[in-house]
């Protein structure tokens, strides 16, 4: 098969096309023909060696696909040859083929095509896990989104308003901030702009938010705790403004009793990632298939061009999925 390979690490140009052996399914694997591949923030990191696989997991970049099995394990459950399933990979989905765990698999949602398919694991998943888990997001509360036009935020986004709550999110552009309302946020603030902090108190008539969904890190921390109501929940996924906070001011977290919390998703185990992918099927792909939540597709890249399409992510310009198309 081909594969993008990565090899030492270093900037996007390092993504070639190269060829190797099939990877073999374990027992509880499915073995997947992929057709679409989504581009993500952990595969940038991967490529520059700052987020390695887990013990057993492909040394190749890519954790998520869509495509037909062709072969599954003895222990893979209901999948078969010939199914059409969009997977959260270990590793491995920058190539023609790839293996899954069948309990991280799930169907196309109706009407889906591959692409569409393949941007759905990474980020569903992830905001699942985190907004709803960690994060304990209820209807009626209100959150503050950064980076709504990231992958992570478009979905976070549409998710938080399926689920009634009320949306504040975070760009760094007019044309951003647009989209951002065209998919569901109630307030959307040009951080280069406007203060956060005072946008969350503005909105919210001095209440402040339930939940911070922050992808930013240290350099957001001690204004995410500003931004938060009694009993408030920041979540940090990522670290894009660094992960040594300095000064951090911890009095809120006492006396509004806040909880900080956040997570990675790769080293949880497969029966975690299946318990998060069974509740997507019950509670999300419903509103995929109603239209009511859809993974907007900034662009697709054909499968050999890879370091482009890591180009495009690195500059931030997009808003939301950033695709590779391996095959028809």
């Amino acid at each position: 098969m081909t594969y993008i390979d990565h090899g030492t690490g270093g900037a996007p140009e390092v993504l070639v096309p190269r060829t190797g052996p099939l990877p073999q399914p374990k027992a509880d694997e499915v073995l997947i023909r992929v057709l679409a591949t989504g581009v993500n923030r952990p595969d940038v990191a991967q490529r520059k060696g700052e987020y390695p696989p887990p013990p057993g997991a492909s040394p190749l970049i890519g954790l998520e696909t869509a495509g037909e099995v062709v072969a599954a394990g003895p222990e893979a459950g209901p999948w078969k040859p010939g199914d059409k399933v969009c997977a959260l990979t270990n590793g491995g989905a920058y190539a023609e083929y790839c293996t899954a765990p069948a309990a991280q698999c799930l169907p196309w949602p109706k009407g889906y095509d591959a692409v569409q398919a393949a941007a759905l694991p990474e980020t569903f998943f992830t905001v699942w896990a985190n907004l709803f888990g960690h994060g304990r997001l209820q209807a009626g509360e209100t959150v503050l989104i950064h980076g709504g036009t990231s992958g992570i935020g478009v979905t976070a986004i549409q998710l938080a308003k399926a689920f009634g709550a009320r949306v504040i999110a975070t760009a760094g552009s007019a044309d951003k901030c647009a989209a951002m309302q065209k998919l569901g946020a109630d307030v959307a603030v040009n951080y280069r702009e406007q203060d956060f902090v005072e946008a969350v108190k503005a909105a919210t008539g001095g209440k402040l938010a339930d939940v911070v969904l922050d992808m930013v890190g240290a350099q957001y921390f001690n204004r995410n705790l500003k931004c938060l109501a009694m009993d408030g929940r920041l979540v940090i996924i990522a670290f894009l403004g660094g992960f040594e906070v300095e000064k951090a001011d911890l009095r809120p977290v006492m006396t509004r009793r806040l909880t900080v919390t956040g997570s990675t998703m790769r080293p949880r185990t497969t029966a975690q990632k299946g318990a998060l992918a069974q509740a997507l099927r019950e509670k999300a792909w419903p509103l995929l298939e109603a239209g009511k939540v859809a993974p907007p597709i900034w662009k697709v890249f054909p499968f050999r061009e890879a370091a482009a399409a890591h180009a495009l992510m690195e500059s931030s310009t997009h808003i939301g999925k950033i695709m590779l198309k391996v095959a028809d």
